[in-house]
């Protein structure tokens, strides 16, 4: 992979050159990236909390997709969607995006209501349902 700078086996001054590579493209003009900062939900397949007490930085991408003809596959020419950073705290997440120039959104978790249930509602004699079988 050619990284942008100097080769040094090409003579004392060396040629210097540029890579037109996404990921170098994306060195240069990062302050016209969007990210978006989020507390992360619990999947359907967990009852636990587990994975979602941290705060995630994910680059929002606004590449179109494109269908490959014969496969049928979508491809993106942005590798941004691919990247997810971690954080401890939300304050961790917004100086990381102030510091690399990004402009950002926060958007703050919905507090889930609790229902609490018992099994023996079910035959309580206030119920709002007869109980039937």
């Amino acid at each position: 992979m050619a990284q942008p700078g100097s080769a040094s086996g090409l003579g004392p001054e060396g040629r210097r050159f540029e890579s037109y590579r996404s990921d170098q493209f994306l060195q240069k003009d990062r302050s016209k990236m969007d990210a978006r900062i989020y507390k992360p939900a619990k999947t359907a397949m967990q009852s636990g909390r587990a994975k979602t007490k941290d705060w995630v930085l994910e680059f929002v991408s606004s590449a179109k997709r494109v269908s490959d003809p014969v496969m049928g596959w979508t491809s993106i020419d942005d590798m941004t969607g691919q990247v997810r950073l971690h954080f401890d705290s939300r304050e961790q997440a917004i100086a990381y995006a102030k510091r690399e120039g990004l402009i950002f959104s926060v958007e703050e978790p919905r507090e889930t209501k609790r229902l609490v249930k018992s099994y023996s509602e079910n035959f309580s004699a206030d119920r709002k349902q007869p109980w039937t079988h």
